[in-house]
């Protein structure tokens, strides 16, 4: 499997662009292998597919975290659409505690994210209809889910749409402001 990897600036969150065969009909691409995934330093072994339709531009879903013992690691592509994806680190002791990474992703372009554990994520849409699928390495366990406020200033993450044009559910726009909150993670 032919994997194109970049670091973001906080060097655990990679984006990842797999291969596409082009011809006159389309394109193929291997969206997943373990074991190219792994001889690339991503060793997570998930266990669970998501997928999430956001009908509106500007939807906004997160900040979220899962706390360990389920905590989470996310694969992150796009099947149709648009998306600008955030991470946020939240590993007590970390240089970059605090701070957030983000990319744009494509059903076009076809990148993915990976979101190592230890991470808030969140994603907003860029076009409607937009259509989002991500693998994780651990079960969703409702008593170990946890939030933080999208728009958080603290946080100040650029989420690339105007506030005006937001959708966010009730519990996101109800989550813990950062200053608030308590993580669950550890130094690395």
């Amino acid at each position: 499997m032919a994997l194109d990897i970049t670091s973001l600036d906080i060097p655990e969150v990679r984006l990842i662009r797999p291969k596409r065969f082009v011809d006159d009909r389309g394109y193929f691409s291997e969206i997943y292998n373990r074991a190219s995934y792994s001889n690339a330093g991503i060793d997570s072994e998930f266990v669970q597919d998501n997928q999430s339709l956001s009908v509106a531009t500007g939807t906004v879903r997160g900040l979220h975290f899962q706390a360990p013992p389920f905590a989470q690691a996310k694969l992150v592509r796009v099947l149709q659409g648009a998306i600008v994806d955030v991470a946020v680190d939240i590993r007590l002791g970390s240089p970059s505690y605090g701070k957030w990474v983000k990319a744009t992703l494509t059903a076009d372009a076809g990148e993915q994210l990976f979101v190592p554990r230890g991470f808030l994520h969140g994603f907003a849409t860029l076009s409607p209809n937009t259509e989002v699928s991500y693998k994780v390495d651990a079960p969703y366990s409702q008593p170990h889910e946890g939030s933080v406020l999208w728009n958080d200033p603290e946080i100040g993450i650029d989420w690339e749409i105007e506030d005006s044009n937001v959708v966010v559910s009730r519990k996101d726009a109800g989550a813990d402001f950062f200053r608030d909150f308590k993580s669950p993670f550890g130094s690395r």
